[in-house]
């Protein structure tokens, strides 16, 4: 993924050491993608598997079951790459997958291996979260194949939690309180979810529903080119200055649409509808396109209201932080102009979760 952004650094002094903790920084991304953890309590079976990767260029760290695989990847919390038989004494593979998707907070691609006949174990494996599988007797060419789809994958989740970072600039500049990030996404999920339930004809699952929520957090990337005397005026804007605010939709919304041209990626284009669109209304009052009723992506319907209702409910620097059922109580007056009636009553049918 690429941006507009670049920085030039001189070869010495201050800009030259932030060069070379830069250029560090990317070979620990490097490392993190190519140290792999072989679990296999056949010792003939371990020195096979690190004789195929050390010779590609792999890192490579054994355990004899389980249990061992856990601790060791406690104390290298590097490891992004798990490799493991399923039949193992103490703790098997099929524990080991289970344990590692509920107790490891980064995600580790696990491959398993498998006998070529072996199919319920490999579904079972697979299950309980495994990524990938290799079949007995392992070949280096399938091998090497395999990790590389591992490795394109953890590279795609680094550069997702880049751009979702990249949020935080938003939330830091606008002195917002508390973790209006994290509950939106929250709101956003709850909304989603239920819509997913109730109106299976608007073609939402839960996988789009945490695709959404993930995405949330983008909304207002837009801020970043507000400037400060605006965004951290602690009284009501001026006329101009509410203009000049108001902008903040559609610099979002250009910033992650070229992203999205340059990547193609699914998620990039439901963050685009969010940070565009999440300020228009449904009577086509809003902004910056003054779009009205279905034309409004749903995305950015569905953020609205958990927008709004968070903004209700949290302090900021002109005003107080209103109960539930007094935002409750405002927004149901905007229910069918502001808000999207069917995702509102989303929002009063799960209003206790919220």
């Amino acid at each position: 993924m690429t941006t507009n952004f670049r920085s030039q650094f001189s070869p010495s002094g201050r800009n030259g050491e932030t060069e070379i903790l830069q250029r560090f920084s990317s070979i620990n991304l490097t490392k993190n993608l190519t140290r792999i953890l072989v679990v296999d309590d056949d010792m003939t079976q371990r020195l096979l598997l690190r004789t195929h990767l050390e010779g590609e260029g792999y890192d490579v760290l054994e355990a004899v079951d389980g249990e061992d695989a856990l601790r060791t990847l406690h104390q290298h919390p590097d490891i992004r790459v798990l490799l493991t038989d399923l039949a193992m004494p103490r703790m098997d593979g099929y524990d080991l997958i289970e344990a590692v998707r509920q107790q490891e907070p980064r995600y580790i691609y696990i491959i398993v291996l498998t006998g070529m006949e072996d199919r319920d174990s490999l579904i079972r494996a697979l299950s309980l979260g495994a990524d990938d599988y290799l079949t007995k007797p392992v070949f280096p060419d399938e091998l090497k194949l395999r990790l590389m789809g591992g490795a394109r994958l953890l590279r795609l989740e680094s550069q997702e939690e880049l751009v979702l970072s990249l949020a935080k600039l938003s939330e830091f500049r606008s002195e917002e309180t508390g973790y209006h990030l994290e509950r939106v996404q929250h709101y956003t999920r709850l909304l989603a979810r239920d819509l997913a339930v109730r109106h299976p004809d608007l073609r939402l699952s839960f996988s789009i529903a945490d695709e959404l929520a993930m995405v949330s957090p983008l909304h207002d990337i837009g801020k970043v080119a507000i400037p400060d005397h605006i965004l951290h005026k602690p009284g009501q804007l001026t006329p101009e200055e509410w203009e000049i605010m108001k902008t903040h939709a559609a610099i979002g919304g250009k910033l992650l649409r070229e992203l999205f041209d340059k990547t193609g990626s699914p998620y990039l284009w439901y963050a685009y509808e969010i940070a565009m669109f999440h300020h228009e209304r449904w009577d086509g009052k809003g902004y910056p396109n003054g779009l009205a009723g279905e034309a409004i992506p749903l995305p950015a319907r569905i953020m609205t209201v958990a927008d709004v209702y968070d903004a209700l409910t949290s302090d900021r620097s002109y005003k107080d932080a209103f109960s539930h059922e007094k935002a409750k109580a405002i927004m149901t007056e905007g229910n069918g102009s502001q808000f999207c009636p069917l995702v509102f009553d989303s929002f009063l049918r799960r209003e206790e979760d919220w």
